[in-house]
């Protein structure tokens, strides 16, 4: 198995196998086995945080959640559905050696346009910022409040 980069998430407990092309990782929302690519790696350490840490339940938590840009079909992340049914957060992951830049958040706030969540979150697994949409735009947190 390849070697995965050290993550600033606690310890994800996630189910690896050798697939038939590559490594694979469980996803416990989608109940798939997927490629884990650098990018994945990162989304499922941000789930696990997320559940673990952050109290969010499992079923609220909607992956690769469709979203149209211009009559695009696009795909957000990780959106956090609220109990109201609609996104309260959405998720934008990129792989480890991937900086998180104004392009990163730009790209969640293209899909925060549609889906109108109250907190856009972007990670590499290594760095992690989080915003507030308000009627001024977005304001940076020092951290994301209690989801639920």
């Amino acid at each position: 198995m390849q070697e995965l980069p050290k993550l600033n998430f606690p310890a994800a407990d996630l189910r690896l196998k050798e697939g038939s092309k590559g490594p694979q990782v469980w996803c416990e929302t989608r109940r798939q086995w997927l490629v884990l690519t650098p990018e994945e790696w990162v989304r499922r350490h941000l789930v696990a945080w997320l559940v673990g840490v952050c109290g969010v339940p499992a079923l609220s938590i909607v992956e690769e959640y469709p979203v149209s840009l211009n009559g695009q079909p696009q795909r957000a992340d990780v959106v956090v559905v609220g109990r109201n049914a609609k996104p309260l957060l959405v998720a934008e992951c990129k792989a480890a050696e991937v900086k998180i830049d104004q392009t990163v958040l730009d790209q969640a706030g293209r899909y925060n346009a549609v889906l109108k969540a109250r907190y856009i979150f972007i990670t590499n697994g290594r760095e992690h910022y989080a915003y507030e949409m308000t009627e001024a735009g977005y304001r940076p947190l020092k951290q994301l409040p209690p989801l639920f």
